[in-house]
Protein backbone atom coordinates (compact mmCIF):
# COMPACT_ATOMS: atom_id res chain seq x y z
CA UNK A 1 0.00 0.00 0.00
CA UNK A 2 1.54 3.93 -1.11
CA UNK A 3 2.17 6.05 2.04
CA UNK A 4 -0.81 8.08 0.50
CA UNK A 5 -3.29 5.48 0.93
CA UNK A 6 -1.79 4.42 4.12
CA UNK A 7 -2.14 8.24 5.28
CA UNK A 8 -5.73 8.54 3.85
CA UNK A 9 -6.59 4.71 6.08
CA UNK A 10 -4.96 6.39 9.40
CA UNK A 11 -7.30 9.50 8.71
CA UNK A 12 -10.24 6.98 8.52
CA UNK A 13 -9.50 6.42 12.15
CA UNK A 14 -9.53 8.90 13.39
CA UNK A 15 -13.14 10.51 14.51
CA UNK A 16 -13.96 13.58 12.55
CA UNK A 17 -16.46 16.38 13.60
CA UNK A 18 -20.00 15.51 12.36
CA UNK A 19 -22.66 18.24 10.61
CA UNK A 20 -26.17 17.19 12.10
CA UNK A 21 -27.87 16.54 8.27
CA UNK A 22 -31.31 16.45 8.23
CA UNK A 23 -33.95 14.37 6.59
CA UNK A 24 -34.57 16.89 4.10
CA UNK A 25 -30.67 17.25 3.04
CA UNK A 26 -30.42 13.53 2.83
CA UNK A 27 -33.26 13.03 0.97
CA UNK A 28 -31.85 15.70 -1.74
CA UNK A 29 -28.69 14.25 -2.36
CA UNK A 30 -31.19 11.05 -3.17
CA UNK A 31 -32.54 12.93 -5.70
CA UNK A 32 -29.71 14.19 -6.96
CA UNK A 33 -28.85 12.49 -10.61
CA UNK A 34 -27.24 8.98 -9.94
CA UNK A 35 -24.46 9.67 -11.36
CA UNK A 36 -23.48 13.16 -10.23
CA UNK A 37 -24.49 11.66 -6.74
CA UNK A 38 -21.61 8.98 -7.40
CA UNK A 39 -19.03 11.66 -8.33
CA UNK A 40 -19.54 13.18 -4.95
CA UNK A 41 -19.62 10.56 -2.91
CA UNK A 42 -16.48 9.07 -4.27
CA UNK A 43 -14.97 12.24 -3.78
CA UNK A 44 -15.59 11.94 0.11
CA UNK A 45 -14.33 8.33 -0.23
CA UNK A 46 -10.89 9.28 -1.63
CA UNK A 47 -10.27 11.99 1.17
CA UNK A 48 -10.75 9.50 3.74
CA UNK A 49 -9.67 6.20 2.45
CA UNK A 50 -7.43 3.82 0.19
CA UNK A 51 -10.19 3.87 -2.69
CA UNK A 52 -9.13 0.22 -3.28
CA UNK A 53 -9.05 -1.59 -0.37
CA UNK A 54 -12.15 -3.26 1.25
CA UNK A 55 -12.43 -4.68 4.61
CA UNK A 56 -13.64 -8.06 4.67
CA UNK A 57 -15.48 -9.40 8.48
CA UNK A 58 -16.88 -12.75 8.83
CA UNK A 59 -20.29 -13.71 10.33
CA UNK A 60 -21.24 -16.75 12.63
CA UNK A 61 -24.36 -17.78 14.23
CA UNK A 62 -23.18 -18.57 18.03
CA UNK A 63 -26.97 -18.99 18.33
CA UNK A 64 -29.62 -19.58 16.16
CA UNK A 65 -33.23 -19.43 16.29
CA UNK A 66 -35.66 -18.96 18.88
CA UNK A 67 -35.72 -15.27 19.16
CA UNK A 68 -38.68 -14.07 21.39
CA UNK A 69 -38.60 -10.70 19.44
CA UNK A 70 -41.18 -10.22 16.50
CA UNK A 71 -38.50 -8.67 13.66
CA UNK A 72 -40.47 -8.66 10.32
CA UNK A 73 -37.59 -9.69 8.37
CA UNK A 74 -36.18 -12.37 10.58
CA UNK A 75 -36.23 -16.36 9.77
CA UNK A 76 -35.04 -16.81 13.83
CA UNK A 77 -38.25 -15.59 15.41
CA UNK A 78 -39.94 -18.29 17.20
CA UNK A 79 -43.42 -16.40 16.06
CA UNK A 80 -42.55 -17.50 12.54
CA UNK A 81 -42.46 -20.73 11.00
CA UNK A 82 -38.85 -21.09 9.18
CA UNK A 83 -36.11 -22.85 8.06
CA UNK A 84 -33.94 -21.55 10.33
CA UNK A 85 -34.45 -24.06 13.28
CA UNK A 86 -33.15 -23.82 16.65
CA UNK A 87 -29.73 -24.05 18.02
CA UNK A 88 -28.17 -23.66 21.47
CA UNK A 89 -24.96 -21.90 21.99
CA UNK A 90 -22.12 -23.16 20.30
CA UNK A 91 -19.24 -24.81 21.94
CA UNK A 92 -16.30 -22.20 22.57
CA UNK A 93 -13.67 -24.63 20.47
CA UNK A 94 -16.61 -24.57 17.46
CA UNK A 95 -16.23 -20.66 17.59
CA UNK A 96 -12.47 -20.44 17.78
CA UNK A 97 -12.08 -23.16 15.10
CA UNK A 98 -14.37 -21.04 12.25
CA UNK A 99 -13.20 -17.86 13.37
CA UNK A 100 -9.23 -19.46 12.95
CA UNK A 101 -10.56 -20.39 9.40
CA UNK A 102 -12.09 -16.51 8.71
CA UNK A 103 -8.41 -15.37 8.95
CA UNK A 104 -6.81 -18.00 6.83
CA UNK A 105 -8.97 -17.18 3.99
CA UNK A 106 -8.14 -13.38 4.58
CA UNK A 107 -11.05 -12.11 6.88
CA UNK A 108 -9.98 -9.16 9.41
CA UNK A 109 -12.93 -9.35 11.49
CA UNK A 110 -14.89 -11.88 13.17
CA UNK A 111 -18.55 -11.22 14.09
CA UNK A 112 -20.21 -13.65 16.19
CA UNK A 113 -24.42 -13.24 15.93
CA UNK A 114 -27.14 -14.53 18.89
CA UNK A 115 -30.61 -14.86 18.28
CA UNK A 116 -31.45 -13.43 21.97
CA UNK A 117 -33.97 -10.16 23.01
CA UNK A 118 -30.45 -9.71 25.11
CA UNK A 119 -28.46 -11.97 26.80
CA UNK A 120 -28.79 -13.40 30.36
CA UNK A 121 -25.90 -12.80 32.23
CA UNK A 122 -24.59 -16.85 32.60
CA UNK A 123 -24.63 -16.63 28.85
CA UNK A 124 -22.71 -14.06 28.17
CA UNK A 125 -19.92 -14.98 30.70
CA UNK A 126 -19.62 -17.88 27.57
CA UNK A 127 -19.76 -15.19 25.23
CA UNK A 128 -17.07 -13.36 26.77
CA UNK A 129 -14.73 -16.36 26.34
CA UNK A 130 -15.56 -16.65 22.82
CA UNK A 131 -14.63 -12.56 22.31
CA UNK A 132 -11.73 -13.75 24.47
CA UNK A 133 -10.20 -16.37 22.19
CA UNK A 134 -10.94 -14.72 18.99
CA UNK A 135 -8.78 -11.79 20.58
CA UNK A 136 -5.82 -13.53 21.05
CA UNK A 137 -6.17 -15.27 17.53
CA UNK A 138 -5.13 -11.37 16.38
CA UNK A 139 -8.24 -10.60 15.12
CA UNK A 140 -10.91 -7.68 15.32
CA UNK A 141 -13.95 -8.96 17.38
CA UNK A 142 -17.61 -7.85 16.97
CA UNK A 143 -20.64 -9.69 18.75
CA UNK A 144 -24.47 -8.75 18.59
CA UNK A 145 -26.62 -10.04 20.92
CA UNK A 146 -29.51 -7.79 20.84
CA UNK A 147 -30.41 -5.21 23.49
CA UNK A 148 -27.87 -4.77 26.24
CA UNK A 149 -28.55 -4.35 30.16
CA UNK A 150 -27.14 -2.39 32.69
CA UNK A 151 -23.44 -3.08 33.27
CA UNK A 152 -23.10 -5.83 30.50
CA UNK A 153 -21.19 -3.41 27.30
CA UNK A 154 -18.58 -2.69 30.19
CA UNK A 155 -17.61 -6.35 30.70
CA UNK A 156 -17.67 -7.30 26.77
CA UNK A 157 -14.95 -4.24 27.06
CA UNK A 158 -13.13 -5.61 29.89
CA UNK A 159 -13.36 -9.07 27.23
CA UNK A 160 -11.34 -6.97 24.45
CA UNK A 161 -14.68 -6.56 22.27
CA UNK A 162 -13.81 -4.14 19.62
CA UNK A 163 -17.40 -3.91 18.16
CA UNK A 164 -20.85 -3.85 19.05
CA UNK A 165 -23.44 -4.31 16.38
CA UNK A 166 -27.18 -3.05 16.33
CA UNK A 167 -28.75 -2.09 13.64
CA UNK A 168 -31.58 0.70 13.45
CA UNK A 169 -33.24 -1.28 10.65
CA UNK A 170 -35.14 1.64 9.53
CA UNK A 171 -36.32 5.12 10.44
CA UNK A 172 -38.16 5.86 13.73
CA UNK A 173 -41.27 6.49 11.54
CA UNK A 174 -41.36 3.07 9.94
CA UNK A 175 -40.23 1.16 13.00
CA UNK A 176 -43.32 -0.16 14.11
CA UNK A 177 -44.52 -1.41 11.18
CA UNK A 178 -41.32 -3.80 10.92
CA UNK A 179 -41.09 -4.45 15.04
CA UNK A 180 -43.55 -4.10 17.71
CA UNK A 181 -42.12 -6.62 20.98
CA UNK A 182 -39.23 -3.33 21.37
CA UNK A 183 -39.18 0.28 20.07
CA UNK A 184 -36.92 2.24 17.92
CA UNK A 185 -35.40 3.77 21.19
CA UNK A 186 -34.85 0.59 23.19
CA UNK A 187 -31.81 0.19 20.29
CA UNK A 188 -30.68 3.82 20.73
CA UNK A 189 -30.62 2.60 24.56
CA UNK A 190 -28.31 -0.27 23.99
CA UNK A 191 -26.19 2.06 20.97
CA UNK A 192 -25.51 4.49 24.04
CA UNK A 193 -24.16 2.10 26.67
CA UNK A 194 -22.29 0.43 24.04
CA UNK A 195 -20.67 4.30 23.26
CA UNK A 196 -20.48 4.85 27.04
CA UNK A 197 -18.50 1.10 27.09
CA UNK A 198 -15.98 2.57 25.31
CA UNK A 199 -16.35 -0.02 22.68
CA UNK A 200 -16.73 0.86 18.69
CA UNK A 201 -20.58 0.94 17.46
CA UNK A 202 -21.32 -0.91 14.49
CA UNK A 203 -25.13 -0.19 13.04
CA UNK A 204 -26.64 0.39 10.21
CA UNK A 205 -30.34 -0.84 8.51
CA UNK A 206 -32.40 -2.85 6.06
CA UNK A 207 -33.25 -1.65 2.28
CA UNK A 208 -36.25 -2.67 1.11
CA UNK A 209 -38.98 -3.82 3.77
CA UNK A 210 -41.45 -1.41 1.98
CA UNK A 211 -40.59 1.84 3.23
CA UNK A 212 -40.39 4.88 1.16
CA UNK A 213 -36.99 7.09 -0.05
CA UNK A 214 -38.05 9.71 2.73
CA UNK A 215 -37.86 6.39 5.37
CA UNK A 216 -34.43 5.48 3.82
CA UNK A 217 -33.33 9.57 3.93
CA UNK A 218 -34.60 9.27 7.90
CA UNK A 219 -32.65 6.22 8.86
CA UNK A 220 -29.47 7.38 7.18
CA UNK A 221 -29.57 10.73 8.80
CA UNK A 222 -30.57 9.04 12.35
CA UNK A 223 -27.30 7.54 12.01
CA UNK A 224 -25.32 10.46 10.74
CA UNK A 225 -26.57 12.44 13.73
CA UNK A 226 -25.52 9.93 16.84
CA UNK A 227 -23.19 11.83 19.34
CA UNK A 228 -21.02 10.08 17.18
CA UNK A 229 -21.38 8.62 14.03
CA UNK A 230 -21.14 4.61 13.83
CA UNK A 231 -17.71 3.48 13.11
CA UNK A 232 -19.32 0.79 10.79
CA UNK A 233 -22.06 1.21 8.77
CA UNK A 234 -23.81 -2.19 7.64
CA UNK A 235 -26.12 -1.77 4.88
CA UNK A 236 -28.45 -5.03 4.42
CA UNK A 237 -30.82 -5.21 1.31
CA UNK A 238 -33.63 -7.19 2.60
CA UNK A 239 -33.24 -10.76 1.83
CA UNK A 240 -37.49 -12.16 2.30
CA UNK A 241 -37.65 -15.11 3.80
CA UNK A 242 -40.21 -17.50 3.71
CA UNK A 243 -42.20 -17.46 6.34
CA UNK A 244 -41.64 -14.24 7.37
CA UNK A 245 -43.80 -11.14 7.21
CA UNK A 246 -41.73 -9.57 4.66
CA UNK A 247 -41.65 -13.18 2.42
CA UNK A 248 -43.91 -11.48 -0.64
CA UNK A 249 -41.79 -8.33 -0.62
CA UNK A 250 -40.84 -7.04 -4.06
CA UNK A 251 -37.30 -6.47 -4.73
CA UNK A 252 -36.17 -2.87 -4.29
CA UNK A 253 -34.43 -1.38 -7.14
CA UNK A 254 -30.71 -1.65 -7.33
CA UNK A 255 -30.01 1.96 -8.12
CA UNK A 256 -31.75 2.80 -4.82
CA UNK A 257 -29.22 0.20 -3.33
CA UNK A 258 -26.54 2.30 -5.02
CA UNK A 259 -28.27 5.90 -3.60
CA UNK A 260 -28.44 4.78 -0.13
CA UNK A 261 -24.52 3.44 -0.14
CA UNK A 262 -23.84 7.04 -1.83
CA UNK A 263 -25.71 8.52 1.36
CA UNK A 264 -24.53 6.98 3.90
CA UNK A 265 -20.72 7.54 2.55
CA UNK A 266 -21.20 11.63 2.05
CA UNK A 267 -23.20 12.26 5.73
CA UNK A 268 -20.60 9.34 7.05
CA UNK A 269 -17.35 10.08 6.25
CA UNK A 270 -15.22 7.89 7.91
CA UNK A 271 -17.06 5.71 8.86
CA UNK A 272 -16.74 1.60 7.26
CA UNK A 273 -19.56 1.36 5.00
CA UNK A 274 -20.66 -2.11 4.62
CA UNK A 275 -22.06 -4.74 1.91
CA UNK A 276 -24.18 -6.92 3.95
CA UNK A 277 -27.08 -9.26 3.85
CA UNK A 278 -28.82 -9.82 -0.57
CA UNK A 279 -25.01 -9.65 -1.64
CA UNK A 280 -25.49 -13.34 -2.98
CA UNK A 281 -28.23 -11.90 -5.13
CA UNK A 282 -25.55 -8.61 -6.35
CA UNK A 283 -24.32 -9.12 -9.30
CA UNK A 284 -20.65 -8.30 -10.11
CA UNK A 285 -21.16 -5.24 -11.69
CA UNK A 286 -23.79 -3.85 -8.74
CA UNK A 287 -21.17 -4.80 -6.44
CA UNK A 288 -18.99 -2.80 -8.08
CA UNK A 289 -21.18 0.29 -8.44
CA UNK A 290 -21.33 0.38 -4.73
CA UNK A 291 -17.55 0.23 -4.37
CA UNK A 292 -17.47 3.00 -6.43
CA UNK A 293 -20.24 5.13 -3.95
CA UNK A 294 -18.28 4.35 -1.35
CA UNK A 295 -18.50 0.98 0.30
CA UNK A 296 -15.72 -0.41 1.75
CA UNK A 297 -16.21 -3.15 3.79
CA UNK A 298 -18.17 -6.37 3.08
CA UNK A 299 -19.11 -10.09 4.57
CA UNK A 300 -16.48 -12.46 3.27
CA UNK A 301 -17.30 -16.62 3.97
CA UNK A 302 -20.23 -18.96 2.47
CA UNK A 303 -23.30 -17.86 4.65
CA UNK A 304 -24.02 -14.57 7.45
CA UNK A 305 -26.29 -15.52 9.77
CA UNK A 306 -29.19 -18.06 8.20
CA UNK A 307 -28.83 -16.50 4.33
CA UNK A 308 -26.19 -17.49 1.95
CA UNK A 309 -23.32 -14.94 0.65
CA UNK A 310 -21.03 -15.14 -2.03
CA UNK A 311 -18.59 -18.15 -2.09
CA UNK A 312 -15.02 -16.81 -1.32
CA UNK A 313 -13.69 -17.71 -4.71
CA UNK A 314 -16.13 -15.89 -6.48
CA UNK A 315 -15.13 -12.72 -4.47
CA UNK A 316 -11.63 -13.34 -4.51
CA UNK A 317 -12.12 -13.43 -8.27
CA UNK A 318 -14.08 -9.98 -7.81
CA UNK A 319 -11.36 -8.69 -6.22
CA UNK A 320 -8.96 -10.02 -8.98
CA UNK A 321 -10.55 -8.01 -11.75
CA UNK A 322 -11.55 -4.69 -10.31
CA UNK A 323 -7.68 -4.36 -8.29
CA UNK A 324 -9.03 -4.61 -4.94
CA UNK A 325 -6.98 -5.00 -1.92
CA UNK A 326 -8.35 -6.48 1.21
CA UNK A 327 -7.30 -5.05 4.61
Amino acid sequence: MHASSLAAVSTAAQPVSARRWTVEEVLALYEMPLLDLIWRAQGVHREHFDTNAIQRSTLLSVKTGGCSEDCGYCSQSARYDTEAGRERLLPLDEVVSAARAAKDKGASRFCMGAAWKGPKDNDLDRVLDMVREVKALGMQTCVTLGMLKEGQAEKLKEAGLDYYNHNLDTDKEFYGQVIKTHTHDDRLDTLEQVRDAGINVCSGGIIGMGESRRNRAGLIAQLANLPQPPESVPINNLVPIPGTPLADNPPLDPFEFVRTIAAARITMPTSWVRLSAGRQEMSDELQALCFLAGANSMFYGDRLLTTGNPDVDRDDRLFARLGLTAV
